[in-house]
């Protein structure tokens, strides 16, 4: 039988088009639908490779995009009567996308400012100061690691894909998860550690299996989610690059 992963990263189709356009450096009030779309669609596609349970909400913000598109590919409509040409206004087909966008970002910055303060206030105490210097090395948990978010990794292994397809096609027949996640996580994390080192996304792609390389990057993932490794990157749309974190354990087997 298939299988499926969820992982709770993603906060919604209008979080990825947020993610696209603040990495496009794109005006929100001036969308280019050709791109955002392309951009989109590559994204929805590579989660479907990964074969992620998505919701169906980012199927129909994918065919929302694709009607927009349309309609701009549409010529002009041109008014008869220039009598009236100062009332008569071609509505623009994004304008109900970027109010959408725009209420979702005010809600995300309220939200990031809340979680904020959440923070600063945690580190209000109203009892005597007590020895805290066992928990000085610990890290908050978080699936983003650095500068990195879950789209960068979606991003970098869509761009790996197609380099592999290029090289060598992929199998595109799944039917069972040869690998477990857990055997490969601990695979991971021991070739990290004995690289003593920054190691590149890349290189944990050894072979061309493709339920091999799903199982490697899903490994990935959970590894940041815990916690165990570092991921960095300096620009949008840089290499990748990963090492593990001081005092990371290898996992026992199940």
């Amino acid at each position: 039988m298939e299988y499926k992963v969820k992982i709770d990263a993603f906060e919604g189709p209008l979080d990825l088009l947020l993610h696209l356009i603040n990495s496009l450096e794109i005006d929100i009030y001036d969308i280019p639908m050709a791109e955002i779309t392309e951009q989109y669609l590559l994204y929805v596609h590579t989660m479907q490779e990964l074969q992620l349970d998505i919701v169906s909400e980012y199927l129909v913000m994918a065919a929302t995009l694709l009607a927009i598109k349309s309609k701009m590919l549409l010529p002009a409509h041109e008014e008869e009567d220039f009598d009236n040409e100062f009332e008569f206004m071609e509505e623009d087909p994004r304008d109900e996308l970027v109010e959408r966008l725009i209420e979702y970002r005010k809600y995300k910055e309220a939200a990031e400012d809340l979680k904020q303060k959440e923070e600063e206030r945690g580190q209000i105490f109203t009892k005597p100061p007590l020895d805290l210097s066992s928990y000085a090395d610990e890290q908050p948990k978080d699936l983003v690691a650095q500068n990195v978010t879950i789209y960068d990794m979606l991003g970098a292994f869509n761009k790996l894909l197609r380099r592999k397809k290029l090289q060598k096609p992929l199998s595109t027949r799944i039917t069972k998860q040869e690998i477990p996640i857990e055997r490969r996580m601990e695979e991971v994390l021991e070739k990290l550690q004995l690289k003593k080192g920054v190691t590149s996304f890349s290189e944990l792609f050894e072979y061309q299996s493709k339920g091999h390389v799903v199982v490697t990057f899903l490994a990935i993932l959970e590894l940041m989610k815990r916690n165990e490794i570092i991921v960095e990157q300096s620009e949008n749309f840089e290499n990748i690059f990963l090492q593990p974190r001081e005092g990371g354990k290898l996992h026992e087997p199940h």
